[in-house]
């Protein structure tokens, strides 16, 4: 490990393999209860029960694998074998749980849409997991870190903008959604294929990692991470910000679909939003630096939390073009968002490699996308729930219940997630001071030991 700057060509072969890796979140956040409720003709409740229970046998398989890829010692190193063979099987199983099975019975349509989320989901842990543990061994600098993370989110929304922008031009070039979706699964899972390679042949991972491996029971393992008082702090944070979010990706197609009766502008809407994020992103680093990365991500939680608020209560009132610039207003927070949280996730991890002797990036990336898929199956099952009690029908004119029901989802349900987060991050206790007096005691450490 060091804390030398890295090279461009270092930072860009690192950062593309999250093109793919948020291609993947986006499209399954963004299209999987329409997917499931309107073209494989699932019901509501079901669909959500099928992602819900997809999700937390995610969710459980993210530690499990960062407590392997922690102990494996292999020539190519730790955490990219994984990365190499996981990217085929994660392409074919996209394409898989796209297409349509044409299963009559409910039951046997359930229970295929729970195995084929199974399978995606364990795909995309095996590459997705060692690929985010690479960020703190690639660098122990505090801000290059932060810059490190800007590169890689800066491809992460390109990949969310793709995965919100091209499903339905493709949809909607085929003769029907079913063979649309299909080319949909075919043409993500390719590029998610690309760009896990491209990253596993561009970098490499520093030799004197294989040193560290903990030698740790698992159950000790995850013990030693709940111990950890930055971690669960910042990991409950990040958990309200993913149920929030995905509350909105996963109503907002049924918002425009049903509220405005203008299905085709969700594309427009998400492009707005993930544009202006995409170019805020930038903005986080000298914004990190001058006033840290805690009041960074609040600022960027209570902007969104606002936007939810006024879209809540002003936009079908006033129209599309206002909803737009609530989108505008609501991308400069999401472009804050992107980062902070990423970046501090490294300096959680040193505060335990300083209190331990060891390094566990894997089992604490694990058990951070555990609980952020744990809070994503939450938000999706419940909003399959609300749908399904509020009598909401698939391709209807809407109910007055339903239609509430989807405001109240796409407005003050996510934005009282994010002022939770906001809450909950204001104990966080690592400032640059404290960072770099904590590398200052292990570098000490270091050297009495030598």
């Amino acid at each position: 490990m060091s804390s030398a700057k890295l090279s461009i060509r270092q930072k860009l072969g690192f950062g593309v393999c999250d093109l793919g890796g948020n291609l993947f979140f986006t499209a399954m956040g963004f299209w999987t209860l329409n997917y499931l409720t309107d073209t494989v003709a699932l019901s509501a409740a079901a669909a959500g029960f099928a992602i819900m229970v997809g999700k937390f046998w995610d969710a459980v398989t993210d530690p499990m694998m960062g407590y392997i890829s922690d102990r494996t010692k292999s020539r190519m190193g730790r955490r990219r074998p994984y990365i190499l063979f996981g990217s085929i099987p994660l392409g074919i199983a996209m394409w898989y749980f796209f297409t349509n099975p044409h299963i009559d019975s409910q039951l046997s349509l359930t229970v295929w849409a729970v195995i084929a989320l199974c399978a995606l989901n364990t795909a995309y842990t095996i590459v997705n997991i060692p690929y985010s543990a690479l960020t703190p061994e690639l660098t122990q600098d505090y801000h290059e870190r932060t810059t490190l993370n800007s590169f890689r989110f800066g491809f992460a929304v390109v990949g969310t903008i793709l995965g919100a922008a091209i499903v339905l031009p493709i949809v909607n070039a085929f003769p029907d959604k079913s063979s649309g979706y299909s080319a949909a699964g075919l043409v993500m899972g390719v590029v998610m294929v690309v760009t896990a390679l491209i990253t596993f042949f561009s970098v490499r991972e520093p030799a004197h990692n294989q040193g560290e491996i903990p030698n740790e029971g698992i159950i000790k393992t995850y013990a030693a991470v709940f111990r950890n008082k930055p971690y669960t702090i910042l990991i409950a944070t990040y958990a309200m910000n993913i149920i929030a979010i995905n509350f909105l990706q996963g109503i907002l197609v049924y918002y425009f679909k049903y509220v405005f009766n203008a299905e085709s502008e969700t594309t427009v809407a998400m492009v707005i939003l993930l544009v202006v994020a995409m170019l805020c992103i930038p903005l986080s680093v000298p914004i990190s630096k001058r006033i840290g990365k805690r009041l960074t991500y609040q600022i960027g939680l209570g902007i969104i939390a606002v936007g939810c608020f006024i879209i809540w209560i002003a936009g079908d009132r006033l129209g599309l073009g206002f909803v737009y610039a609530m989108m505008v207003f609501a991308g400069t927070g999401f472009g804050l968002t992107y980062v902070a949280p990423w970046a501090m996730v490294p300096d959680t991890i040193e505060w335990d490699a300083v209190h331990t002797g060891n390094r566990k990036e894997g089992i604490y990336y694990g058990m951070w996308t555990f609980f952020s898929k744990c809070g994503q199956a939450l938000s999706i099952g419940v909003s399959g729930l609300v749908l399904s009690f509020s009598g909401y029908i698939a391709d209807a004119v809407q109910s007055k219940s339903s239609l509430t029901a989807i405001k109240l989802l796409i407005g003050p349900v996510p934005a009282l997630v994010f002022v939770c987060g906001i809450l909950i991050l204001s104990k966080y206790p690592i400032t640059e001071k404290v960072y770099t007096e904590m590398m200052k005691k292990k570098n000490q450490t270091r050297l009495f030991q030598n």
